[in-house]
């Protein structure tokens, strides 16, 4: 029986790419995994790969040398792996949480469809997978890459003590601007840290659009979050947040000593997260939130366009 054929016993998540390749091609026994590491959800490898491609891309900038394809591609692999592995430890803790939200009750392990036991070994190979790709770096990166999981024990449990869990997983997603720059430059510099606080601003930003799709039940769940932190202020707050980020990427670029391209890009990006706050609102249907937190991947596409051109043209030049 094809995979088009056969009947589709497991649950969709509602906020999975509808009819994904992984999804309709994976074995039935593995779809669980699927969901569980959260490949059936792009975006999320996405939103943890481009500050590590920026910080390349500006550090490429800055040297005057071109984009390293091969620590892009390291990149590509270890955010697809890192982002299974944190997913996977969110659900662990999350797994109580996840059964009274509308949202995630359907999850692998909050249904019951996971054991803990297994969930635990996939975490573990994940975490393997991404353990592979930080050796393949400098030892200043290695040091630096070892400090971002401490980072992410804590974000699960951020959601319970205070309403700003978004900047926990802000410092988080972000990480990779600092490991985009030292893996090339071999040393942090005042422009990675820049760059490093543009994406957390813009990681709290987007994550705040996320979470007015679970504002009714986060309330009744006892879960804390920014949007509703902010409730009818989230689009200034959301503005706010998305300009501090324009501000530090303009500012990286500035102590990086690039522009042209790079300049058009970050414009590019500012524009598209201006159009971001003109449709946010607190009454936002789930439809809308979701489709603007998505859109965050060419966002940050376009800030990293600009910065790889950047430093093909000064190389080449």
């Amino acid at each position: 029986m094809s995979a088009a054929e056969r009947p589709q016993d497991e649950p969709r998540l509602p906020d999975a790419v509808a009819d994904h390749p992984l999804w309709r091609l994976a074995p039935d026994p593995l779809r669980p995994y699927v969901q569980l590491a959260r490949l059936d959800r792009p975006i999320g490898w996405w939103l943890l790969l481009l500050p590590c491609w920026q910080g390349s891309a500006l550090a490429a900038a800055a040297l005057g040398t071109p984009p390293n394809v091969w620590h892009l591609l390291l990149f590509f692999i270890g955010a697809v792996s890192m982002r299974g592995a944190g997913s996977t430890y969110n659900d662990i803790v999350d797994r109580k949480i996840d059964a009274k939200v509308e949202r995630t009750r359907l999850r692998p392990l909050a249904s019951g469809r996971v054991s803990l036991r297994a969930a635990i070994a996939f975490l573990v190979a994940q975490c393997l997978v991404g353990l592979g790709v930080l050796l393949s770096f400098n030892g200043f990166t290695i040091a630096l890459g070892f400090a971002s999981p401490l980072i992410v024990l804590i974000y699960p449990f951020a959601k319970r003590v205070t309403s700003w869990p978004q900047a926990v997983l802000g410092l988080a997603f972000a990480y990779g601007a600092l490991l985009g720059w030292t893996a090339l430059a071999g040393g942090l510099g005042l422009p990675a840290v820049l760059l490093y606080a543009s994406a957390i601003l813009w990681t709290i930003g987007f994550d705040t659009i996320y979470a007015l799709q679970d504002k009714r039940d986060d309330a009744i769940a006892g879960v804390r979050s920014t949007a509703l932190l902010f409730g009818a202020h989230v689009r200034l707050a959301v503005g706010a947040l998305y300009l501090g980020s324009v501000v530090f990427a303009e500012l990286a670029l500035l102590t990086a000593d690039v522009g042209g391209f790079a300049q058009l890009g970050l414009a590019a990006y500012a524009a598209h997260l201006c159009w971001q706050v003109y449709r946010t609102n607190d009454a936002a249907t789930p439809q809308v939130a979701l489709m603007l937190f998505r859109s965050n991947r060419d966002a940050g596409l376009l800030l990293f366009a600009g910065l790889a051109a950047q430093s093909a043209i000064l190389a080449y030049s």
